[in-house]
């Protein structure tokens, strides 16, 4: 049994901890099923997929996204709401200091796409995507956390009508379909992919409330709760993540002013729940541990904003731009989300580490024990 505070230690984020731990998790006597230069065509040709297909299922285009916002825009990611993971930032002093800006690397897209919506003129049913590259300085470096994250940011506009439990479902039944069929396409192009060691993705996924989840395993933390359910289900869409559940946490820590986790909603058999976002997560058969591909959801509205903040004391940032903009109207009702690109590589690729199929920066201590596991993270 956890105690409290071991279950409020969990909500700060991924990772894994401590450096023997991740020794622990890294598989031995492992080789990678695709050699250096494999690896890169087949990294290719999952990208291609699965940005084709985004556009297809979702009706979305490609948009430019920005590295870098202004520090008072209220545009860049928190991440979550406790503040522990802050973003880079810079002065840039310009035109003599006279005109000078205060920027951040962004951490994420989430907020800026929802601004993009308007700035694209994108009606209801229409979207985009981005080649969304971050630095998150706070992570802990272990298997499948970097420094560096690439993700496909997309964002699309819908009606408010839509903002319901069924419709976010059929959303992320497209993704999945996009993921899968990923699969199917570099196993294809690189029979060395198909092993009986590693069964593919199941094709459908097994949808399931943070509530409910946690009811099943009251005494666990929430890593262990996933980890548990991943072992029954291999892909499971988990609903409503950063509600308060009856323990007085949320399963996971989630910024109160992009996704909705607030709003009343109902169980396929029409219990009450909470919340118009989640998370896929999927069982990894490389590393026998749960591995998250994508956080999204419905975005919060005016009344949803302000209930949030209020609820994490954060009312504060209503004083913010995009903020404001969501207060007084002026950006669409949307859907969206993040997917890990190195994350789906390193899963569909079946690599140990993530660092197989991104470059970064790495400390010593693991890259010794990947080198040790015949790992070769790229630097």
């Amino acid at each position: 049994m956890s105690t409290t505070a071991e279950k409020k230690a969990d909500l700060a984020g991924p990772g894994i901890g401590t450096y023997e731990e991740v020794a622990e998790v890294l598989p031995r006597n492992y080789k990678s099923l695709l050699s250096p230069c494999d690896t890169q065509r087949a990294i290719t040709a999952a990208k291609d997929y699965i940005e084709q297909g985004l556009c297809k299922e979702l009706n979305l285009i490609r948009v430019t996204v920005p590295l870098i916002v202004d520090r008072d825009s209220g545009v860049n990611d928190d991440l979550d709401r406790d503040g522990s993971r802050t973003p880079v930032g810079f002065h840039i002093h310009n035109d003599h200091g006279k005109n000078p800006i205060d920027a951040q690397v962004v951490q994420a897209a989430t907020k800026w796409k929802r601004l993009a919506l308007k700035q694209f003129s994108m009606g209801p049913g229409e979207g985009l995507y981005t080649d969304m590259h971050a630095v998150r300085k706070d992570y802990f470096l272990d298997h499948d956390h970097s420094a560096y994250v690439d993700q496909w940011d997309w964002e699309l506009t819908i009606k408010p009508e839509q903002r319901t439990l069924p419709y976010m479902t059929e959303v992320v039944q497209k993704i999945w379909r996009v993921i899968t069929g990923a699969e199917k396409l570099v196993q294809k192009q690189f029979p060395a992919l198909r092993d009986d060691r590693w069964p593919n993705l199941p094709e459908e996924l097994v949808f399931m409330h943070t509530e409910d989840l946690y009811a099943k395993y009251p005494d666990l933390p929430r890593k262990q709760r996933e980890t548990e359910i991943l072992k029954e289900h291999q892909a499971v869409f988990l609903y409503g993540i950063g509600w308060t559940l009856p323990d007085g946490s949320p399963h996971e820590l989630r910024a109160p002013d992009y996704d909705d986790w607030i709003s009343e909603t109902k169980s396929a058999d029409g219990r009450p729940m909470h919340g118009l976002n989640g998370d896929i997560l999927v069982w990894n058969p490389v590393t026998e541990r749960r591995h998250e591909l994508t956080s999204m959801g419905v975005r919060v509205d005016g009344d949803e904003l302000k209930a949030q903040l209020k609820m994490t004391d954060q009312l504060h940032f209503l004083e913010r731009p995009y903020h404001k903009a969501i207060i007084n109207g002026e950006v669409p009702s949307a859907i969206g989300g993040g997917i890990g690109q190195s994350r789906v590589y390193q899963l569909l690729l079946r690599k140990a580490h993530i660092g197989e199929v991104s470059v970064t920066v790495w400390p010593k201590i693991l890259k010794d024990i990947c080198r040790e596991r015949n790992i070769h993270v790229l630097e």
